[in-house]
């Protein structure tokens, strides 16, 4: 219970700057993922050769398959890492390294845009981008979830909410890029440019609002809670065990975080819960949903911007609706059995989504329409972001308040072994449709 002397959240500013946090560390994977049609595009050009002529027609590059791959990887290394080693790197140097170096990879992609290059070239420089920007993504995400954990869970589901609206900001600005190449009014480079360019400001207000979030006194107070809060309740036992004659022991050794293995023994089936759901996410999301028409194909206008609004847009909104709704109801609970049925009931999306009606599919179309599209989608979207923003807020409620960190990191690893996993086996299943 909290003293009457706890500050209050003025203005629910340190509750604005979680979320913009939030929002900021899944820029990385956000902007690239949406932005497949682009890169699609810059690898279809043809190669040319010393003396001006075309060479062979280039190779299928599988952009999208390489890219979830070197997405997941580094952030699943490092991610393990940073579970282990955040006590010997002070979280303020990894956060804010983190940022300036994301900012700088998203510079360059941007400047990029103006740049002629070989296919090959281009790719390799992208891959190797995609694996660097999401290295920092993953350092980001471990040291800030460990972070928001110091706060009342609220502030969890804040931190999942604008994760969930970068999704929803990266399509929106992915579809403005579209709209304006189909109106005339951007050339052919203008318009990715812009769109880039957006999360290097995003990422600067990130870096900003990070550091000046321990100059607020709410978040002052709590970012030094598990200390003080130690050292008070230690005293008080203290002075009431030399009251009684009872020897006192040194305080040095409960203070002591658990070990990591402790605290996953704790939080386990949290963990294996939020493994599951962006799992299931993964798979299907977008290597199949990206491939699915829509039905009215002699609307050219439609047909543009379908992928974009019902899979990106469709998706990114509800996911963003689901993350937010905990702060409303929580249910089920985290000690209710209900909750891993719950999670293993999302199975049931991956066949509903694979009968849609993909483009060139090996399976029997039954769910043809648009609307039977986008109402699956809304609904694969919005428990994707529920339960997995249950998931990370119930996880810190489990611990001791000093592990909070050691949880939340080890919540994050788990989440990127979700994707992974997703990721691995949408190969599968992208041959199977």
């Amino acid at each position: 219970m909290l003293s009457k002397n706890t500050p209050v959240d003025r203005g629910q500013a340190v509750g604005a700057i979680i979320f913009v946090l939030g929002l900021g560390t899944l820029l990385p994977w956000n902007f690239f993922i949406t932005a497949s049609q682009y890169f699609n595009e810059r690898l279809t050009l043809p190669n040319i050769t010393a003396n001006g002529t075309s060479s062979v027609p280039t190779k299928d590059y599988n952009y999208d398959s390489w890219m979830a791959l070197l997405s997941q990887l580094p952030l699943l290394l490092f991610t393990l890492l940073n579970s282990f080693v955040y006590q010997w790197v002070k979280e303020r140097l990894r956060v804010a390294f983190s940022l300036v170096a994301i900012f700088l990879l998203f510079t360059l992609t941007a400047a990029l845009v103006q740049v002629p290059m070989q296919p090959d070239t281009f790719f390799s420089v992208t891959m190797a981008t995609i694996w660097f920007i999401n290295t920092f993504s993953a350092v980001l995400q471990g040291s800030l979830f460990g972070m928001v954990g110091l706060f009342p869970s609220r502030y969890s589901t804040l931190f999942m909410s604008g994760q969930g609206l970068a999704g929803t900001f990266a399509a929106l600005a992915m579809l403005c890029s579209l709209l304006s190449k189909s109106t005339g009014n951007a050339d052919e480079k203008s318009s990715p440019l812009g769109y880039f360019i957006t999360p290097c400001v995003a990422t600067l207000v990130t870096l900003f609002c990070y550091l000046l979030l321990p100059h607020l006194e709410f978040a002052h107070f709590y970012l030094n809670r598990s200390q003080n809060q130690v050292v008070t309740e230690k005293n008080g036992l203290n002075k009431d065990m030399e009251a009684n004659g009872m020897t006192v022991s040194d305080p040095e050794e409960s203070q002591e975080r658990s070990s990591v293995f402790a605290v996953f023994k704790k939080i386990w089936l949290m963990a294996l819960c939020v493994t599951c759901v962006f799992a299931v996410t993964l798979a299907v999301f977008p290597v199949i949903t990206v491939r699915v028409r829509t039905v009215y194909k002699d609307n050219a206008a439609w047909d543009k911007v379908f992928t974009c609004v019902c899979c990106f847009i469709v998706f990114n909104v509800m996911d963003f609706l689901g993350r937010s709704a905990p702060s409303i109801i929580q249910w089920p609970s985290k000690e209710s059995s209900l909750f891993p049925a719950a999670v293993l009931s999302r199975l049931v999306f991956i066949p509903l989504l694979m009968i849609c009606n993909v483009q060139n599919s090996k399976l029997t179309v039954v769910l043809s329409h648009d609307c039977a599209f986008v109402t699956v989608m809304a609904l694969f979207s919005f428990s994707n972001g529920y339960l997995a923003s249950l998931c990370m807020s119930y996880a810190p409620q489990l611990v001791r308040l000093k592990d909070c960190e050691t949880a939340g990191s080890l919540m994050t690893f788990f989440l990127v072994l979700g994707l992974a996993v997703g990721a691995s086996f949408s190969f599968l299943l992208g041959t199977l449709v």
